[in-house]
């Protein structure tokens, strides 16, 4: 595993302290996206993730999250290999972040 993991508290922390400096990209399709997301989060299919490399920025905190964690995983590896960044994965996904009690919003 090439890529660090954050559970939904501490990802809720990071929103929290980290503000503009840091990024959620949304891996999942336009109609999960349309059920609800994570406030700030970009939709961002994975699989249009390879043509927008050079639209992430380097000096940003970047997570990734997906329905469950497995699409964001894959994102984050391919990301952190690409642009040697550090970029991290929401463990459980949107659905561990609901569980846990967090915000979840349509989209404007």
């Amino acid at each position: 595993m090439s890529f660090k993991e954050v559970d939904s508290a501490t990802l809720k922390k990071m929103i929290d302290t980290e503000g503009d400096n840091l990024l959620l990209y949304d891996i999942r399709t336009p109609a999960e996206y349309q059920q609800g997301m994570i406030r700030g989060g970009k939709l961002t299919p994975l699989d249009v993730v390879p043509s927008m490399m050079n639209e992430i920025p380097t000096d940003k905190t970047i997570v990734f999250y997906c329905r469950s964690g497995v699409r964001s995983a894959h994102a984050c590896e391919y990301v952190n290999e690409q642009l040697d960044l550090d970029a991290i994965n929401l463990s459980g996904g949107i659905i561990a972040w609901y569980q846990s009690g967090n915000e979840v919003i349509k989209p404007e």
